[in-house]
């Protein structure tokens, strides 16, 4: 399927949104947490602070975007519709790597698109399935596709290679895989100006997906930040 007509010319522009964020993945013993923080950017103007840059693309799958919002966008639309229509044929829920191979598909075959420059989309496919369980599959740019235990990507990853590589451990439970979650992202927002707002998790197991928001009173402040923990605005206060 081409994109090059849809994708808008110049992604690397100031007048595009980008989505230059954190965003993670981490399968565990009965399910995955995939999770990324809100903040959209357009040059040095925030444009959203709230943003949601999780995508179902079926009710076992889900899709955290990085990298030029309408490219990303149009990824997301166009595999959740083909999704659509594998689950109707098969009948049920589609496999994980079966999604994530359609995302990757549509970014590899897309290399012309935005002036040659192709898709500026760096992606993370995650979800539940019953044949292999929770699964993680990373989509950098440019159209490859690796499964991992664990990945991250966006201008905030940068920062949190070191405590995901200290950190993760084969066997965690759901709890401790939202915990690190949490904990790595907040760490990135503290250090990347791109990355900020809050943190939206989502959690897929056998039984569904169940989505979060933790707002700045849980996050863990970093680097002397003001730890607004349990403080409530009373008239003057903290805005992120």
């Amino acid at each position: 399927m081409d994109l090059a007509m849809g994708a808008q010319d110049g992604a690397d522009g100031m007048g595009v949104p980008h989505t230059g964020t954190t965003i993670i993945a981490i399968a565990f013993d009965k399910g995955i947490v995939i999770g990324c923080d809100t903040r959209v950017s357009i040059g040095n103007y925030i444009s959203n602070r709230a943003s949601d840059k999780v995508t179902p693309l079926c009710d076992n799958v889900f899709l955290a975007r990085s990298g030029s919002a309408p490219d990303t966008q149009l990824v997301s639309d166009h595999v959740r519709h083909m999704v659509h229509q594998h689950a109707i044929e098969i009948d049920g829920l589609p496999e994980v790597k079966t999604v994530a191979n359609l995302c990757m598909q549509l970014v590899y075959n897309n290399k012309g698109a935005n002036g040659g420059h192709g898709l500026s989309a760096a992606m993370i496919c995650a979800g539940w399935d019953k044949y292999s369980g929770g699964q993680v599959f990373g989509l950098p740019i440019g159209g490859s596709m690796v499964q991992c235990p664990w990945a991250i990507d966006g201008s905030g990853s940068t920062y949190i290679w070191g405590i995901m590589d200290a950190e993760y451990k084969d066997g965690m439970t759901r709890k401790e895989t939202e915990e690190l979650c949490i904990r790595a992202i907040t760490l990135a927002m503290s250090s990347d100006s791109s990355s900020g707002g809050l943190v939206r998790l989502t959690t897929v197991t056998e039984e569904g997906a169940e989505r979060r928001l933790i707002t700045c009173e849980e996050m863990e402040p970093f680097h002397e930040e003001l730890d607004v923990r349990g403080i409530r605005n009373g008239g003057g206060g903290v805005m992120v």
